[in-house]
C-alpha cells in the first residue's frame, strides 16, 4: 500500500453543518473557493472503485457559529493486477502518472484490474471535454475525400487532380484499391492487438521511453507534459532509416510488422508521386529528399474506457511529419478538425486513411495543409486498434524549408529554414494537446 496526499486546503464550514462523513465534506470542499475546479469528486469515485482507505485528517476551531476547517485528505489505494499491486501515488506525485508509467501495464493493465472509474490524472479539463461535443455544422460535408487509385496509371491526370484538392483543402483522405492484400491488412492489426493483449509481463519486457534500441511500449508518449493523460497505449518501432533488429520486435506481432513495412513503402511512393505532381513538379521531387526513408510504425490499441466522456483516446494535434499513413479497424473514433467543424473519418473496408504533416505543408509553401485530428475514448466493449506509419526525411541535419520552386516574388516562402532535428525537438518539447509546429517556424 501507498499512502499519498490527495488534497489540503481550509475552509469554513457552518457549524450545525459539519460532518466527518466524507461525502458531506466533499460537498463543502465543492462549494468552495479552495476548491472551485478541483477534480476531487472524480479521486473519490475512482477510489471507492478500488475500495481504498481515505484518512481525514482535520484541525478546526470554533469562531462564534462557524468551524473553521482545515484538512489533510490522503488514501492508501492499489490495485491489483497480474498477481502484484499497482500503486497509484506518492506524495509527491498526487496524480500517480509516475506510478502508474512504472508498472509498465499501460492503460491495459488499469482496465484488467477492473475498475470502474478512470483514474484522476486521465481526466481532461472542461475546455477539452467541451469541445468534445462541438461536431460539423449542419448541412456540412460529413466525410473526408476517398481517392480510387485504381486509376493511377489510365486515369492519372484525374487521380492526382483528387489528391492535390484534398491535400490542399482537408488535408485528410482515404485511399482504396491501394493494393495490400485484404488478408494482410487484417493480420497486421490482429498482430498488433495480440501484442497489446499479452500478459502484462511480455509487453513489460519492451516497456520504455527511449526509442534507441528501435521498440519500445508506452502509454501516452507526452505523459508527463500533458495536462492530463489520454486512454490508450502505444508500441512504437523504427522502420529507418536505420532499421530496427528484427529481433527486437516481439515475436508475436514480427512476421507482420516487416510485411506491413515494405507495403507501406511501397504506396507510400506512389502517394508522393501524385502528390509532386500536384506541386506541378516531376513525380520524383518529394522522393529525392529522403521522405520515404525516414520511417516510424506505431500500433495504437484503446481499451474500453469506462468514463469516455472525461478523457480521449489522443489529443487533438497535427502530426509533425511529412505523410501519415493509417490503417484502422472498424471501431471508428478519428475525428478531423475542418472549417465546418470536427468530422469522423468513417471506417471504409479495406481503406488506409492518409493525412499530410507539418513538415509538407511547411515545404509545399502552404499549398497542402496538415489538419488537427483526435481520437475520441473508446465506449465500445471491443478495443480499438490502428496501425500508423509516420514518414519523415530520412537527413536529420540538412536544411529544409519551403521548395524553391514553389516561391516567387508573388509568393515567398512562408517558413524560414530548419534541420529535422530542429523540427522534432522542438515538437517533443511541449505536450501534445493543440500542439502544431507550423506557427512556430513561420517567417
Amino acid at each position: 500500500m501507498t499512502e499519498f496526499l490527495l488534497t489540503s486546503g481550509s475552509l469554513k464550514v457552518p457549524r450545525d453543518e459539519f460532518a466527518s462523513n466524507y461525502r458531506e465534506v466533499q460537498e463543502h470542499f465543492q462549494r468552495s473557493d479552495l476548491l472551485a475546479s478541483s477534480r476531487f469528486p472524480i479521486v473519490v469515485d475512482f477510489l471507492q472503485s478500488m475500495s481504498a482507505c481515505l484518512s481525514l485528517s482535520m484541525h478546526f476551531t470554533c469562531d462564534g457559529g462557524e468551524l473553521n476547517l482545515s484538512m489533510n485528505i490522503s488514501v492508501s489505494a492499489s490495485i491489483k493486477e497480474s498477481g502484484r499491486t499497482l500503486e497509484l501515488g506518492t506524495k509527491d506525485e498526487p496524480c500517480g502518472a509516475g506510478k502508474v508509467d512504472e508498472t509498465k501495464v499501460g492503460v491495459k493493465g488499469l482496465i484488467d484490474s477492473g475498475i470502474r472509474t478512470i483514474p484522476p490524472f486521465f481526466v481532461h479539463p472542461p475546455e477539452t471535454l467541451a469541445d468534445l461535443k462541438r461536431g460539423a455544422e449542419p448541412g456540412s460535408v460529413q466525410e473526408i475525400p476517398t481517392v480510387d487509385l485504381a486509376g493511377v496509371e489510365d486515369f492519372r491526370a484525374g487521380v492526382v487532380e483528387k489528391v492535390r484538392l484534398a491535400a490542399s483543402t482537408v488535408g485528410f483522405f482515404q485511399v482504396v484499391n491501394h493494393g495490400i492484400p485484404e488478408e494482410l491488412l487484417r493480420r497486421t492489426l490482429a498482430a498488433v492487438k495480440a501484442f497489446h493483449e499479452q500478459p502484462a509481463e511480455e509487453r513489460a519486457r519492451v516497456y520504455r521511453r527511449d526509442i534507441g534500441k528501435g521498440v519500445s511500449y508506452i502509454s501516452n508518449v507526452d505523459l508527463f507534459q500533458s495536462k492530463a493523460a489520454s486512454w490508450r497505449d502505444t508500441i512504437q518501432i523504427r522502420m529507418g532509416p536505420t532499421v530496427v533488429d528484427s529481433s527486437e520486435i516481439p515475436e508475436v506481432c514480427r512476421k507482420e510488422v516487416m510485411e506491413w513495412d515494405k507495403e507501406v513503402v511501397r504506396v507510400a511512393r506512389v502517394l508522393y508521386a501524385l502528390l509532386s505532381e500536384g506541386l506541378g513538379l516531376g513525380a520524383e521531387r518529394l522522393t529525392e529528399m529522403g521522405l520515404v526513408e525516414g520511417r516510424v510504425m506505431v500500433g495504437h490499441y484503446y481499451p474500453f474506457c469506462p468514463q469516455p466522456d472525461l478523457t480521449v483516446g489522443l489529443n487533438s494535434h497535427a502530426d509533425p511529419g511529412a505523410l501519415t499513413v493509417l490503417l484502422q479497424d472498424h471501431i471508428g473514433g478519428l475525428q478531423v478538425e475542418t472549417k465546418q467543424g470536427w468530422i469522423h473519418v468513417r471506417p471504409q473496408p479495406n481503406a488506409l486513411v492518409i493525412n499530410i504533416g507539418d513538415f509538407l505543408q511547411i515545404i509545399s509553401n502552404e499549398t497542402y495543409k496538415s489538419a488537427h485530428h483526435r481520437v475520441l475514448a473508446n465506449y465500445s466493449n471491443e478495443p480499438r486498434v490502428s496501425v500508423a506509419v509516420f514518414l519523415n526525411p530520412s537527413d536529420r541535419v540538412r536544411l529544409f524549408g519551403p521548395l524553391p520552386e514553389l516561391t516567387s516574388t508573388e509568393k515567398p516562402a512562408l517558413y524560414r529554414n530548419f534541420t529535422f532535428d530542429e523540427f522534432m525537438k522542438r515538437f517533443f518539447t511541449k505536450e501534445l494537446d493543440g500542439k502544431s509546429l507550423t506557427n512556430f517556424f513561420r517567417q
